[in-house]
């Protein structure tokens, strides 16, 4: 899955974003309100780890504007009040699940696999690109004859080449795809994993390009 984390305590959002993609997932960190408030109006994001108290915007305000234009894509909310009015309020605003801190990660993995399971009963949602299809729910990419192995962070990549559409991507996005929003990872790693997936892809008739200081872009081969 593809997971949005909103929190403004580096420690613990590091530590999260360490965990989920441990197992797996594909993750973006902000630590703003505002922010997250724009960036969660735009993207694909398959469910969101949200904080209350969060600068210039609170949690609670994100969640409420999700939910009024109609988003309704799993939240579960993080925050220090323990007190019950606060998880109804919480409830209220639409959240899907709370949890209160310090929590033990292995309750916040039990919480996020709860909420996984609402996200699985969404109708599929594929993507193709010449034989290639990419179904978004499951994050695999398939070929003619099945599925094919491609390494989580690949998968990531492939995903965010294949939503733009045949437009340029910069190195910085991409990179923000493979490791989250603000990970300390310098942008020449992004080239590895393109020239891996390049290799993957060549069969089938698609390919990567680099457009020099630009980025990169993904189409069928002429």
């Amino acid at each position: 899955m593809h997971i949005v984390v909103v929190e403004d305590n580096i420690s613990v959002a590091k530590g999260i974003r360490y965990y989920l993609q441990d197992i797996g997932h594909a993750v973006d960190v902000l630590d703003d309100g505002a922010d997250a408030d724009a960036f969660l109006r735009q993207d694909e994001a398959d469910l969101i780890v949200l904080d209350i108290n969060l600068p210039t915007m609170d949690g609670l305000c994100v969640l409420r504007e999700m939910r009024a234009r109609n988003d309704n894509r799993p939240v579960l909310l993080l925050t220090a009040r323990a007190e019950t009015e606060d998880k109804i309020t919480g409830l209220d605003a639409g959240a899907d699940d709370y949890l209160s801190k310090p929590f033990e990660m292995a309750e916040f993995g039990a919480r996020i696999r709860a909420l996984s399971r609402r996200v699985g009963e969404r109708p599929m949602k594929v993507a193709t690109i010449g034989p290639l299809r990419f179904d978004k729910t499951a994050r695999m990419v398939a070929g003619p004859d099945g599925p094919l192995n491609i390494p989580r962070r690949e998968v990531a990549l492939f995903e965010r080449l294949l939503s733009a559409d045949g437009r340029i991507v910069s190195k910085q996005v991409l990179l923000d795809s493979l490791y989250g929003t603000g990970a300390d990872v310098d942008e020449p790693v992004v080239e590895v994993y393109v020239s891996r997936l390049r290799k993957r892809l060549r069969p089938f008739g698609v390919q990567i390009v680099v457009k020099r200081g630009l980025g990169y872009l993904m189409r069928m081969t002429p």
